[in-house]
């Protein structure tokens, strides 16, 4: 079993902590881009929203999220070795390999099943576990967690990963 990234907040203050110090950051990464874009002053004015600057806070919250990835076994063992947590998975549970990321902070974790694409089921889990769980613990948004406009975006992320 193999582990990537480092952000899993043990409480909900956490998370909201390190998703506001975000922020600065995701503020220098959309202006950043935008000049490597050729964007004016005014066209940034225009195009760069606190919606486009949100968007990017979030992508990067979801990149640095701690994901384990290992066999089914490995998933199934740790699954009842933390029988409290509420299970998401996304995917087909005949497939070998599980990528997932347990939220202490919600008592959850979240997994996506993959046969050789790994890369794209860590990224797919990542924003699964960011839109189910993390969304309404750090924006207190109650109105999309997951299941919103994102989700055929995520849902064929999972497909492609699955080899489906």
């Amino acid at each position: 079993m193999d582990t990537e990234g480092t952000l899993s907040p043990a409480t909900a203050a956490a998370a909201r902590e390190r998703y506001a110090a975000l922020g600065s950051t995701a503020q220098v990464v959309v202006k950043e881009t935008a000049k490597a874009m050729g964007m004016d002053a005014e066209e940034y004015r225009d195009r760069v929203t606190s919606d486009v600057v949100e968007t990017a806070r979030d992508a990067l919250f979801a990149s640095m999220l701690e994901v384990r990835v290992g066999s089914r076994a490995e998933f199934d063992e740790w699954v009842a070795d933390h029988d409290g947590y509420e299970v998401h998975e996304v995917g087909s549970e005949n497939v070998d390999r599980v990528v997932w990321h347990a939220a202490p902070a919600a008592e959850a974790v979240v997994a996506a099943t993959f046969h050789e694409e790994r890369e794209a089921a860590v990224g797919t889990l990542r924003r699964q576990a960011f839109g189910r769980i993390y969304r309404d613990l750090v924006t207190g948004d109650a109105g999309d967690s997951g299941g919103g406009e994102h989700a055929d975006e995520e849902g064929e992320a999972a497909d492609e990963s699955n080899g489906e």
